[in-house]
């Protein structure tokens, strides 16, 4: 066996083993010899046989025979256990040494009896001390001919049996460093599985009124242990459940650890739930009761429990007989509440180690055995057959409490917890509170475990627009704005003379009447106005402002049936990049460090769209905001002198982020060739296996996109850079690395005559490729946005809103980012640069036509613009709500336009162009007013002939304020947002909009 047995725990574990032997205590003293015999049964999870293999060794050795004499130990085993063994095994001349008995190893013989390997075990016992008695576990009886043929052999000689489970489940009771260590671990796992999951997921039930039945919120738990997440580091493989989790409600209640969940669904009383969770081989236990409003009766009885367990742990110490301890608990009840005497738990706990339950040493009235210094225990204590008062249905008469921790003995002081998991009322109390106002909410107490029902707001207001009318307005907006800017964009550049703006304070508004009166606001919603780059966020009811530039970084998950958006604020202490500094002014004022909002995947009849819609949406506007913030002020520091480095950093350190094994487009030679790309000081550099090197500037690096395998068979990094670089003899502003998966999928496809079972095999490998490769890169990515501390953030594509399109010769999936549209799995790429787009036409919208071409049309008029033909009709909304969030313009037309002949107009007379009304004349429709009259807006659309009747109004203000206040349309559900606000006192942050003092007056 390829694996290494710890010689020393073994010595030390098989000396004290004899020792405990040689005092001939108990059992000890009636036995001549110790049998251990382990078949194969992959029913029997917890076996005394097993269990002290596993002490001895580290490993079941399934098939084997241990034979303990006075003076040898005689192990039989197939050859490569024997193998495996024979690092313990003495050599000649070392009898005797540490105090253990030499080793005999015998080989068993597959095809024969084995009677010449029995008669030598036979012999060996017939020769320790007076040979008539040997020691065995009566409880554990393995299936097989191998394991009845021996123990037929024992039973023909005439061998007394003695029972020894217990005496050498006392030897084993007392768990060494590292075996606590073990039992620490998977203690803290289990805390963590119930705090994290089960009691969250709980939480969610009650919030959400759901119907689960027990068995199903017991399976959750036990794939829960499948995630890292919830195993603080643990190796998924070294973690089990000790058995299944027990979840009791509504009146049914066994305070036991043999029962299983049962199929009803779970009532919100007393909700009792059990888990134990396994960490290499070693046991831990939890018990808790969830409380749904608890009537104060039945406070008052857990408060008492809590009480009572605290009384064991104080008499639970060394040297303390286990049965004196339990007397003492008796007392307590007896003295304090006598009524409940009858509905305690007839058991308080049990020993645990490599098996889960220790029958020899539970915690009752008769166990004689004394508590040892470093003893591991499961207690356990409950009341059952409570009566509940208030109580009206069956299911709400009858309760039953339960609490238990794994605890480990002490010398002097009263026992250690090792799953300290608060149980006190407020952490385990679900109280059932309907949110009337903030200020109500202000009042109530945050140690209070709660969970509160929005209102859900059914009335309609006639004055509020649809979806459509506010699109059409924001559009109105952006056409009123779209003139003059680029007017004014194109007359500096021929006058040469670039107006120096001044940089645009950080701060959201400057006074409270600034705040804008959207009703999303007022109905606490998120609302992002786009005009000032800010984020209104509900903060205890409270709207709240925050400038885009407070946000450090926002995350969105979908956990159940709810989709959380976790936002990050910039806090002294986190890190703001170099150019930022980490001074704060106003050190004395309050923090917000981070906020979760949670809305409902699940659709409520009557409702327009899904509530999690608004956080989705919000999770990509606040990107795009954030994007374009970041992009402009990068572009503001560069005009104030930033000098880019032009060559490579090398940066010598073994541990820079690396990725293997993968090959470049466009290709360096003829052929494709693999290699690898590393980040380095300023810059990434791909090693070919041929040794050509291509390097990649950071501050050349307009967008960076990870393209995921998730419905492609190609995983994708992706480099669109502001200046070309030259390799391969050629200009290249894209540079793409790339590895291919499905390989093997595809092998097994060009044969006919593969079987089901292949298949099978096939698309196994490649989920697993899939997900090994995503991971690779994931971590390459966090390793790169750490290493230039966020300066470089990767895109990655919202998939959901990508529509098919041809930019080439091909249709592809092109797919929106934060800040562009891009299509990386096929080559050429396709990526254009939102920022840099003035507006998008639509040419051939027509009834009877399936699809329309898309005309993107940028800033600078002397770029082509760019044609996505062949764009499927049903795509034509979304894309217009897309572009419509992201204050791009658009336009529509039934015909094809000669786009070359319009931009050579605009470029030789620009003023000319604007006079006549500029863009307007793709939109004949802008004022919303003629929106029935199709025939007149074909003809428009035939020539290019702008009008000055079409000219509109230019307007005054700036052109950072021409963002429009209207936000996606959204459900009529308030977002509930759990409160993870964290506090820091130590001053606001610059770009604050202002303290939250100012809004509480307000």
């Amino acid at each position: 066996m390829a694996v290494n047995l710890d010689k020393e725990a073994y010595y030390r574990r098989i000396k004290r083993l004899y020792s405990n032997w040689k005092k001939g205590e108990d059992e000890f003293g009636k036995v001549d010899a110790i049998v251990v015999s382990v078949g194969v049964d992959e029913e029997i999870v917890y076996a005394k046989s097993t269990a002290i293999q596993t002490w001895l060794f580290g490993y079941e050795l399934t098939d084997t025979i241990m034979v303990f004499c006075d003076t040898k130990i005689i192990f039989l085993a197939s050859k490569k256990k024997v193998d495996f063994l024979k690092q313990v095994a003495m050599t000649k001349g070392n009898e005797n040494a540490n105090g253990v008995p030499p080793i005999t190893l015998l080989t068993r013989e597959k095809n024969e009896s084995n009677k010449a390997n029995f008669d030598k075990m036979i012999e060996a016992i017939r020769g320790s001390k007076e040979g008539k008695t040997v020691g065995i576990f009566s409880k554990d009886k393995f299936p097989g001919d191998y394991m009845k043929s021996w123990n037929d052999t024992i039973t023909a000689e005439g061998l007394e049996k003695v029972d020894i489970s217990a005496v050498v489940a006392y030897a084993m009771a007392v768990k060494e460093d590292g075996e606590l260590s073990l039992m620490k671990k998977a203690a803290a796992i289990t805390s963590e599985v119930y705090s994290k999951f089960f009691k969250e997921r709980v939480m969610e039930i009650v919030d959400a009124d759901e119907k689960v039945r027990h068995s199903k919120l017991a399976e959750s738990v036990e794939k829960a242990i499948e995630e890292k997440k919830y195993l603080g580091g643990a190796d998924p493989s070294t973690v089990e459940m000790c058995y299944p989790p027990i979840i009791q409600s509504g009146g049914n209640y066994s305070l036991k650890f043999s029962v299983v969940s049962d199929k009803n669904h779970m009532h919100f009383g007393a909700i009792t739930c059990a888990m134990g969770i396994r960490y290499k081989s070693y046991c831990s236990n939890l018990v808790r009761t969830l409380m749904v409003d608890p009537p104060q009766e039945m406070q008052d009885n857990y408060n008492f429990l809590l009480q009572v367990e605290e009384e064991l742990l104080k008499h639970l110490k060394h040297g303390v007989k286990i049965s004196e301890a339990y007397n003492a608990v008796q007392e307590y009840v007896k003295k304090e509440k006598s009524d409940l005497v009858a509905k305690l738990t007839k058991n308080l706990g049990f020993a645990m180690g490599i098996e889960f339950r220790e029958g020899s040493l539970v915690v009752n009235s008769k166990n004689q055995y004394k508590l040892k210094k470093g003893m591991v225990l499961s207690v356990s204590l409950g009341f059952a057959d409570l009566v509940n008062k208030d109580g009206k249905k069956d299911e709400q008469k009858k309760y039953a409490l339960f609490i238990g921790d794994t605890i480990q003995i002490n010398e002097e002081d009263a026992a250690t917890i090792l799953t300290p998991v608060k149980k006190k009322i407020k952490n385990v109390g679900i109280f059932l509170k309907v949110r009337l106002s903030p200020v109500q909410q202000a009042e109530q107490p945050f140690d209070v475990f709660t969970v509160s029902f929005p209102f859900l707001l059914m009335e309609t207001n006639p004055n509020e627009m649809t979806a459509e009318e506010k699109r059409r307005a924001h559009q109105k907006e952006l056409a009123n704005h779209l003139n003059e800017e680029a007017k004014r964009r194109l007359t500096e550049r021929q006058g040469d003379q670039q107006i120096q703006k001044a940089r645009k304070s950080n701060v959201s508004y400057k006074n409270v009447s600034q705040m804008p009166r959207e009703k999303d606001i007022r109905e606490m919603k998120i609302f992002i106005d786009k005009k000032y780059e800010t984020v209104v966020m509900p903060v205890f009811g409270i709207a709240t402002p925050f400038h885009i530039a407070t946000i450090k970084n926002i995350s969105m998950s979908v956990e159940g049936d709810y989709t959380y958006l976790r936002i990050n604020f910039y806090v002294p202490g986190s890190s703001l990049g170099r150019q930022e500094g980490n001074i704060f002014p106003n050190p004395d004022a309050t923090f917000v460090k981070e906020i979760t909002y949670r809305a409902s995947n699940l659709k409520t009849p009557g409702d327009p769209s899904v509530p999690s819609t608004n956080l989705q949406n919000a999770f990509r506007i606040i990107k795009e905001v954030q994007k374009r913030y970041k992009t402009r002020e990068a572009e503001e520091k560069e005009k104030e002198g930033i000098v880019k480095q032009d060559s490579l950093v090398i940066n010598l350190n073994r541990s820079n982020p690396k990725l293997k094994d993968l090959y470049i487009r466009p290709n360096i030679a003829q052929k494709r060739m693999q290699g690898s790309v590393e980040a380095h000081t300023n810059g990434f550099r791909f090693t070919s296996v041929r040794g050509d090197k291509v390097d990649i500037l950071y501050n050349n690096i307009k967008h960076a996109i990870f393209q995921p395998c998730d419905g492609e068979m190609i995983i994708v990094l992706h480099f669109h850079l502001k200046n070309a670089i030259m390799f391969g003899k050629r200009r290249h502003t894209d540079v793409q690395f790339y590895t291919e998966v499905g390989e093997i999928t595809t092998d097994l496809g060009k044969h006919q005559h593969m079987h089901d079972r292949d298949d099978l095999y096939a698309e196994q490998m490649e989920r697993e490729m899939r997900h090994k490769l995503k991971s690779a890169f994931k971590n390459f990515i966090e390793k790169v946005e750490t290493l230039t501390k966020e300066e470089l953030e990767f895109e990655v594509p919202f998939r959901d809103l990508g529509f098919q399109g041809a930019p080439y010769r091909s249709t592809c999936l092109l797919q929106p980012t934060s800040g562009s549209l891009v299509n990386t799995t096929e080559w050429p790429p396709f990526v254009v640069t939102l920022d840099e787009v003035e507006l998008v036409h639509f040419e051939r919208v027509q009834f009877h036509l399936k699809n329309f071409d898309v005309v993107i049309v940028y800033k600078d008029y002397n770029k082509k613009v760019t044609m996505i033909n062949a764009v499927p009709v049903n795509s034509l909304d979304p894309i217009k709500e897309w572009l419509n969030s992201c204050d791009i313009k658009y336009t529509e037309g039934v015909q094809s336009l000669n786009w070359t002949k319009i931009m050579k107009t605009i470029v030789d007379d620009p003023e000319g162009f604007f006079e006549q009304g500029g863009w307007s004349f793709l939109d004949p429709e802008g004022e919303g007013s003629g929106a029935e009259e199709d025939s007149e807006s074909e003809m428009e659309d035939e020539t290019f002939n702008p009008s000055a009747d079409d000219e509109e109004e230019e307007q005054e203000e700036d052109s950072d304020e021409d963002y429009s206040s209207d936000t996606e349309d959204s459900s009529k559900i308030i977002f509930f947002y759990i409160c993870t606000v964290r506090w820091r006192h130590c001053g606001p942050v610059a770009r604050f909009p202002f303290n939250l003092k100012m809004l509480e007056t307000k």
